[in-house]
C-alpha cells in the first residue's frame, strides 16, 4: 500500500505562477494600431523603409516624464512569439531582427510626441521613416534599412526608466515593402511598347537625325573656304594693273582733242610773254 500523495496547496502555485504572470497583467494595452502615414508622400513605402504615423496623445496620461517610447518591428511570422523585455539590457538591438525576427529602435520621449499639430509652427509631416538611418553601424538601436521585402509588423511600447514594460499597442498589419525587379525579367522587346511610347521614340530619332544634319551643313559652310579657296579679283593678281582714265572738268573732250602742240593737259604751260 502506498503512500498517499499530497495534493499541491493551491496558495503555493499562485505564488509560484505569480512571477511569470505579473508583467503581462500590469501591462495595459492601448486601443490603438501603427499603420501607414495617410499623407499622400513620394516614398511613403519603399525597398528598404516605410513611413508610420506618429503615436502623439497614444501614451496621453501613462507616459511619466522619465519613460520612453519605443517602437518594435518584427516579422510578421514572427511577432507573436515576441517577449516584452523587463530590463534594459534585455531591449533586443537591430542585428537581432536576422536572428530572433525581431528588433527595436526610435527610442522618444513623451515630449517628443505632443498632442498638438506640430504642421502649426514648423510645417512638417508627423511620420516616423522606418529604416531611415543608411549611415548606421554598430550602433544597438539605430534605425537601420530593412533587409528584405517583409512581410513586418510593428507596436509601440512604452517603458520607464528602469527598462520594465507600462503599456502597448496592438500588432500592426503586414507592411510588405516594394521589390524590384530582376534585370532579366525586363522586356526590351520593342513590339510590347505602347503607341505613346513608339510615337514619342519615332519623334525623338527624327529630331536627332535633324539636328545631326544641321550640324553638319554649318560645319560645311563654315569651313569650305578652306576646301574651295575663292578665285582672286583680276585687280589684286600680281603683275596687273587697272588705272582709272582721267577726265579734264574745264576742257571738252572735243576741244582736248584739237589743242595745239604743248597744251596738252598735263605738260608745263607755255611761258608768258607778259612782263
Amino acid at each position: 500500500m502506498g503512500l498517499p500523495r499530497r495534493q499541491p496547496r493551491p496558495g503555493l502555485l499562485l505564488l509560484w505562477v505569480l512571477p511569470w504572470l505579473q508583467p503581462s497583467l500590469c501591462l495595459e494595452l492601448v486601443p490603438y494600431t501603427p499603420q501607414i502615414t495617410a499623407w499622400d508622400l513620394e516614398g511613403r513605402v519603399t525597398a528598404t523603409t516605410f513611413s508610420l504615423e506618429q503615436p502623439r496623445c497614444v501614451f496621453d496620461g501613462r507616459a511619466g516624464a522619465d519613460d520612453t517610447i519605443w517602437l518594435v518591428v518584427a516579422f510578421s511570422n514572427a511577432s507573436r512569439n515576441f517577449q516584452n523585455p523587463q530590463t534594459l539590457a534585455e531591449i533586443p538591438t537591430t542585428p537581432q531582427l536576422l536572428t530572433d525576427g525581431h528588433y527595436m529602435t526610435l527610442p522618444l520621449s513623451p515630449d517628443q510626441l505632443p498632442c498638438e499639430d506640430p504642421r502649426g509652427g514648423s510645417g512638417g509631416v508627423p511620420l516616423l521613416r522606418v529604416g531611415n538611418d543608411f549611415s548606421c553601424q554598430q550602433q544597438p538601436y539605430c534605425n537601420a534599412p530593412l533587409p528584405g521585402p517583409g512581410p513586418y509588423s510593428v507596436k509601440f511600447l512604452l517603458m520607464d526608466g528602469s527598462g520594465s514594460p507600462k503599456a502597448e499597442t496592438r500588432w500592426s498589419d503586414a507592411i510588405t515593402l516594394r521589390q524590384g525587379k530582376a534585370p532579366g525579367s525586363i522586356d526590351t522587346w520593342p513590339g510590347r511598347r505602347s503607341g505613346c511610347m513608339v510615337v514619342i521614340t519615332s519623334i525623338l530619332s527624327s529630331l536627332a537625325s535633324l539636328l545631326l544634319l544641321a550640324f553638319l551643313a554649318a560645319s560645311t559652310v563654315r569651313f569650305s573656304s578652306l576646301w574651295w579657296p575663292e578665285e582672286v579679283p583680276e585687280q589684286l593678281r600680281i603683275g596687273s594693273f587697272m588705272g582709272k582714265r582721267y577726265m579734264t572738268h574745264h576742257i571738252p573732250p572735243s576741244e582736248a582733242a584739237t589743242l595745239p602742240v604743248g597744251c596738252e593737259p598735263g605738260l608745263d604751260p607755255l611761258p608768258s610773254l607778259s612782263p
